[in-house]
């Protein structure tokens, strides 16, 4: 069996053909500096250029080289997940296509993971070279991640990161997810979570491939790994409590109802009708809702002990 290699790079990519030889040729001559044996996974998301082409030069020159091609674009969620899975070296570093992300950066980052043994160190591009439509609404959303995650980290979303072997083989990256890898691995039981300055740089070649709408979508993501994370396996634990709280309240209402209904009976007083009053279809809503919620968490049980665990990824190609 072959020794796992110190380091792999994934690299998720979509239209970058012009700088993918000068990303190679960089990362290949940090490797080399440091004496790290290293292979460097590019996984192309669907692209329509020569993407494809210049990583089977690259790799028909150089065996450290590999890729895997989608057959069409499934979003740097899925091309992470799918790297993560095809990865064998001891200290795994992402990084972005553009240029932005300096493999300068990767000694540290293998030192950190190796030495002060962090399960994740993310990087923080303290200083970006971005509009103020992109700064300012990313100050926001990283905000919102620590608030609601409890991690400290000051860029979330930054591409540059490392993590052990362990982590990547024991976390899934899916939808929109790679924004909260952070937070994945915590609630996977990797706690010990770095951050490290790192420089951002310049694009160098064409234009990004991220619209405003991540700041919309953004959120929203949030919410709902913070709900899979914590109600994923055991969605009966926020449904079926919800619910069994609101058929409670239902059924106190409507038996206050009936009792207030016979106490005037008794008395030989006309009671006001009961499906006169307010109440009633207040307590008759709270228990038709409360079974739907308990429901809906019973058939949750059901589906989540029966769901692949895993996201399917079409490839047409695969370099290993």
């Amino acid at each position: 069996m072959s020794q796992r290699p110190n380091i792999s790079v994934v690299i998720p990519l979509l239209n970058e053909a012009e700088s993918l030889p000068e990303l190679y040729e960089w990362i290949r001559k940090v490797m080399r500096a440091n004496n790290y044996t290293y292979e460097v996974w590019f996984i192309d998301d669907g692209s329509t250029d020569e993407s494809w082409n210049i990583i089977e030069e690259l790799h028909a020159k150089d065996a450290c080289v590999k890729g895997i091609k989608f057959r069409r674009n499934y979003g740097k969620s899925g091309a992470l997940n799918v790297g993560f899975e095809a990865i064998n070296g001891d200290v795994v570093i992402t990084m972005d296509a553009d240029l932005q992300d300096s493999p300068d950066e990767i000694p540290e980052l293998y030192r950190m993971i190796v030495e002060e043994k962090f399960d994740l160190v993310s990087g923080w591009k303290k200083k970006r070279y971005d509009p103020l439509s992109k700064t300012i609404p990313t100050k926001l959303y990283n905000w919102a991640t620590r608030k609601m995650s409890g991690i400290h980290l000051h860029d979330f979303n930054c591409g540059l990161k490392a993590y052990r072997h362990d982590v990547v083989k024991s976390i899934e990256v899916y939808g929109e997810m790679h924004r909260y890898i952070p937070v994945i691995a915590k609630w996977a039981g990797f706690k010990n979570i770095g951050e490290k300055v790192v420089q951002h740089q310049e694009r160098k070649y064409g234009h990004t491939k991220f619209g405003l709408n991540r700041f919309i979508y953004g959120p929203l993501d949030l919410l709902s790994i913070s709900f899979v994370s914590r109600f994923g396996k055991k969605p009966m634990h926020l449904f079926g409590v919800i619910g069994t709280l609101m058929f409670i309240v239902g059924f106190i209402i409507a038996a206050f109802l009936g009792m207030e209904k016979l106490y005037y009976l008794s008395i030989k007083v006309k009671a006001p009708l009961v499906t006169s009053q307010p109440y009633f279809y207040i307590g008759l809503t709270s228990m038709i809702i409360g079974v739907q919620l308990f429901m809906a968490g019973f058939l949750g049980e059901m589906i989540s002990r029966n769901s692949p665990d895993r996201n399917v990824y079409l490839e047409s190609e695969r370099l290993v």
